[in-house]
């Protein structure tokens, strides 16, 4: 028998050249079990810190207890905020309806002014623009549509537009001569400034030369 068919004997029979076993299963049954434990190690420390990371990650009581809170508050002031809004919305809601009906009470006011003081007027006619007047200004009431009193008032910027000013004797500076277009308010929201003419002190000096 040659060498080579010798060494294929001795590997089919589980024996090395030299004659001597060779332990091939020992070593495959090593490498399983330290693949084995390997994976147990693998498998059981994520387990361990996902268990670990769980219980830190828990908040406290109290912590959500605060933030419960400040949805809730937060949720309220929402609410009354809308709430406001909506009630802003219907008491405004007639402004554009009602200050297109102030020209026409302009020109009402003044048929009325020219009929006084025009004796050849048929007395029919001014009282006829006299009602109409009176049911405008009923109607702009019901919508919370009032007037600005101006004459005889020191000016105030946030309800009289000053058209010019007019130098009188005995009188306060920017006090309320006449008004050339009336104001009015829409609850408590300017809707038109009253048009003015305010006063002007004469300075002292001025006032002696004329006396």
């Amino acid at each position: 028998m040659t060498a080579k068919e010798e060494q294929l004997k001795d590997s089919e029979t589980g024996k090395n050249s030299g004659g001597g076993p060779v332990n091939t299963t020992v070593k495959e049954n090593d490498n399983f079990e330290k693949k084995d434990d390997d994976l147990g190690k693998e498998t059981d420390g994520p387990e361990k810190l996902s268990k670990g990371e769980t219980d830190s990650a828990k908040p406290d009581a109290s912590e959500l207890q605060d933030r419960l809170l400040r949805v809730s508050a937060e949720f309220e002031n929402y609410k009354k905020r809308f709430a406001r809004e909506m009630d802003d919305f219907r008491k405004f809601a007639n402004e554009a309806f009602a200050k297109e009906l102030l020209p026409v009470m302009d020109n009402l006011e003044r048929a009325v002014f020219s009929s006084e003081n025009n004796a050849n007027n048929e007395k029919g006619l001014l009282e006829g623009v006299k009602k109409t007047l009176k049911e405008l200004q009923k109607a702009l009431q019901t919508f919370s549509v009032k007037k600005i009193v101006s004459l005889d008032q020191p000016f105030d910027p946030r309800f009289h537009q000053a058209i010019m000013q007019e130098e009188v004797k005995d009188q306060k500076n920017n006090i309320v001569l006449k008004e050339l277009q009336t104001g009015y308010m829409i609850h408590d929201r300017l809707l038109r400034p009253a048009m003015v003419v305010v006063s002007k002190a004469v300075p002292e000096a001025e006032q002696k030369k004329t006396d």
